[in-house]
């Protein structure tokens, strides 16, 4: 058992066996004496469902994710050099791929028991912006191990049909924008932080019920240790009377023998004075004759 391979089946796994599956490899290395991997297996978290459907694209479609990742080279480098045909052709690719890629998601969701709506699919969708735009954001998609989707509120900038991004644009004039900004920012940061609440308030929840689980598991199974104790009790206590009636049986009949024995000897010596009357009676009639 090591960490990657065990982190790999649980990923692997649907959102609903992901935590009791857990729990058992986090078992499986405390008795191999492993604390540490175990302790590391506890730190996994449980993915979204969004975060599943696009770990199981990755694991289902490998095909799909080298393309993807040449895309999203080519698009930063494209930004980076300010090329706009080049980013034009790229952004026209990077919708169909997106799209597509979405599409096979959510056909992967259903094939695997979890139907996905609108909401779900337009968060896998964030997640592939997100890959396409952060080389960071790529690395973790590609490893097939995402707890939550990730976050494509930065993004590339928009290139227009009729736009020179080859020619540096005039510093804006001030404006109330650089306000606007930072409090959208603010905003983005408030959701995350509201998500990663929720999440770690789901988290808590799966942890009470699987706390609530195991004690309910540890009464069940002390119920059963008891109820066989006593039976062992009641069969201990059977087997002495038995050993108890055993002991006795072989004495009475160590005795049976012995009176057997004696009796057959008595009637040995019965018979030889018997014999012995006998014979005399017989010579004292044949004298009297």
């Amino acid at each position: 058992m090591d960490y990657d391979s065990v982190a790999d089946e649980l990923y692997a796994l649907r959102p609903e066996e992901f935590t009791a599956a857990r729990a058992s490899a986090m078992a499986s290395a405390r008795t191999a004496g492993d604390r540490e991997l175990a302790g590391r297996i506890g730190a996994l978290r449980k993915p979204s469902l969004a975060a599943w459907v696009s770990n199981l694209l990755v694991r289902n479609s490998p095909g799909e994710v080298e393309p993807l990742l040449r895309l999203g080279e080519s698009l930063r480098q494209a930004h980076q050099d300010l090329d706009g045909a080049q980013l034009r052709e790229l952004s026209r690719r990077q919708h169909a791929l997106i799209r597509a890629l979405s599409l096979q998601a959510r056909q992967l969701a259903k094939e695997a028991g979890h139907p996905i709506g609108e909401g779900v699919q337009r968060e896998v969708e964030n997640t592939l912006h997100a890959v396409l735009a952060d080389p960071e954001a790529a690395r973790a998609w590609a490893g097939g191990r995402l707890t939550k989707p990730l976050d494509a509120a930065v993004g590339f900038p928009a290139v227009a049909a009729g736009a020179r991004p080859q020619r540096p644009a005039p510093a804006p004039a001030p404006s109330r924008r650089p306000d606007r900004k930072t409090g959208e920012q603010r905003r983005r940061r408030l959701d995350r932080a509201r998500e990663e609440a929720e999440a770690a308030e789901r988290e808590l929840r799966e942890l009470r019920d699987e706390a609530v689980a195991a004690g309910r598991a540890a009464e069940e199974a002390k119920r059963q240790v008891d109820a066989l104790q006593r039976h062992v009790e009641e069969l201990t206590g059977e087997l002495e009377r038995i050993r108890g009636e055993h002991q006795q049986a072989r004495f009475a009949e160590r005795t049976a023998r012995e009176r057997a024995r004696t009796a057959d000897r008595r009637v040995r010596e019965a018979g030889r004075k018997a014999a012995t009357a006998a014979a005399q009676l017989e010579r004292l009639t044949s004298s009297d004759a």
